[in-house]
């Protein structure tokens, strides 16, 4: 349509089809901006107003926490005292020390036994293993557990009161495979914790609203997921061969037929990284576990009739971790281009003004939705044009090293250790 109504008043030469074409891409980026924007907010909006008005009280069967910890001497402590805090009387708790090296076996031994819990003594256990990798020690623990239901936990997480109570009652639906939990950053007060703060509040929470109104969340992050165990062991338990063993792991459960839903009040807490280092190095090792996802399950991708809604949620993977960074980069770099060689400075100030709006519009939202704090809004100025930008660019690198097959490491961050909730 623009292309019929504008081109016929284009001067042709060279120059002037060429910024023609830029223009008319520009206006095709931004409008699949608002469509994606719009789409995730209309269908999240769909799925809190049917959450709103579910309740499912009375489900109380017996759940395994299983928390992998390798060097995590300075938070366990810390999340195991949050998890004596569950507002659930029937669970235990299954440490697997995946060959540690600092003095978390000590302190997990400390651990160890029956403990007063809010609501029943909880029993806790530890596992002592050679270093495999976490994928090998949530397998480890799962097999372990005599329960139907597991909920695996990262060492560094703390859980709110009520996050297995809430995620639980969703399994009294026999097509629930798994319940993927809502992540927040905890140490917050620093800028850039402040801003992964607001990443996970409107970036990852809202779009797993949106993806739970059809029952198809497409990765149960590894800081909270609970789990129906027959779905894990249908799936064949994780695997150590991609390093987001959590999304493969997901992908494997929507393949098996199994639905999976989103529990906004089932919160885990985690360290978010306080240094740009850290921060990049994670978001490398995320995008290059997710691209090995899909290129592992490349198959569910091109043939939609053997499980259509895998195929879906692999093209939206796809599309998030190849394709949006990108287009993003691209329309950046055009208005850093048309500012300096053409002069339209002005423009990059209306680019920056449309978008900060609409992330103000978004960051009000979810922050409402979520009772979170109202001075994360603020950051919404300079979240999509700084913050994103970066990390779109740390995706497209990781992402051509992938394709170039450069070899990486697991890249365990540095816990700190110092924050509570």
């Amino acid at each position: 349509m623009i292309v019929i109504y504008t081109l016929p008043q284009t001067v042709l030469s060279v120059s002037s089809l060429f910024e023609y074409a830029t223009i008319v891409a520009l206006v095709i980026f931004l409008f699949i901006l608002l469509i994606r924007y719009f789409a995730i907010l209309a269908m999240a909006y769909l799925y809190l107003n049917e959450y709103t008005f579910k309740s499912k009280n009375g489900f109380q069967p017996f759940v395994s926490i299983i928390i992998p910890v390798y060097n995590e001497e300075k938070v366990i402590r810390e999340s195991i005292r949050s998890l004596l805090e569950l507002n659930y009387s029937n669970y235990e708790i299954i440490i697997v020390n995946d060959g540690s090296t600092d003095n978390t076996k000590a302190v997990a031994e400390e651990l160890v036994g029956f403990r007063k819990g809010k609501l029943s003594e909880i029993k806790i256990s530890l596992i002592n293993k050679p270093n495999g990798g976490k994928a090998t020690a949530l397998n480890y623990g799962i097999k372990v557990s005599d329960a139907e239901y597991v909920l695996c936990m990262d060492g560094d997480s703390q859980l709110s009161p009520d996050s297995i109570k809430m995620a639980i009652r969703h399994f009294t639906n026999p097509e629930i495979g798994a319940v993927a939990g809502n992540v927040k950053v905890l140490n917050r007060r620093k800028f850039i914790t402040d801003l992964q703060a607001l990443e996970y509040i409107e970036g990852l929470n809202m779009a797993r609203s949106a993806q739970s109104f059809v029952k198809l969340v497409n990765i149960i992050p590894g800081p909270i997921g609970l789990f129906r165990k027959k779905a894990i062991q249908q799936a064949g338990y994780y695997s150590s061969d991609t390093f987001a063993e959590d999304a493969d792991l997901t992908l494997k459960i929507l393949a098996n037929g199994w639905k999976i839903y989103y529990e906004p009040k089932s919160i885990s807490y985690t360290e978010a990284p306080e240094k740009i280092q850290q921060l990049l190095k994670q978001r490398y090792r995320w995008t290059r576990g997710i691209i090995q996802s899909i290129k592992k399950h490349k198959r569910l991708m091109i043939n939609p009739t053997i499980n259509f809604g895998d195929t879906v949620i692999l093209w939206m993977m796809f599309y998030e971790a190849l394709i949006w960074p990108a287009m993003n980069i691209a329309a950046n770099l055009f208005f850093i281009v048309a500012a300096v060689f053409f002069g339209f400075s002005s423009l990059i100030f209306f680019w920056w003004a449309g978008l900060a709006l609409l992330d103000l519009i978004t960051a009000l939202y979810c922050v409402a939705v979520e009772k979170e704090e109202i001075r994360l809004i603020g950051y919404a100025i300079i979240y999509r044009m700084f913050f994103i930008l970066i990390i779109d660019i740390c995706k497209a690198m990781s992402t051509i090293e992938e394709f170039l097959g450069i070899r990486m490491g697991w890249g365990k961050l540095e816990r700190l250790g110092t924050a509570k909730i």
